[in-house]
């Protein structure tokens, strides 16, 4: 899934966020993105389940094992 934010604009005027393709604490760098763009500020955050979920990194250390060979 590629990485999205959508985002919201309520008749009152407030806004939500939501991000979608993000695990981990990923989606927590957007916040300062988001605050600026929209000219607002952050007074809540709901997590979902894909925050609680370890992101899996790559490094040049790591090695990748075929066990059907």
């Amino acid at each position: 899934m590629s990485r999205k934010i959508q985002i919201k604009i309520r008749p009152d005027g407030t806004i939500e966020a939501e991000t979608l393709g993000f695990t981990g604490k990923k989606c927590l760098d957007l916040i300062p993105l988001l605050e600026k763009l929209t000219d607002a500020k952050v007074v809540d955050s709901d997590y979902k389940q894909e925050y609680y979920e370890e992101e899996n990194v790559l490094t040049e250390d790591d090695k990748v094992v075929n066990k059907n060979t």
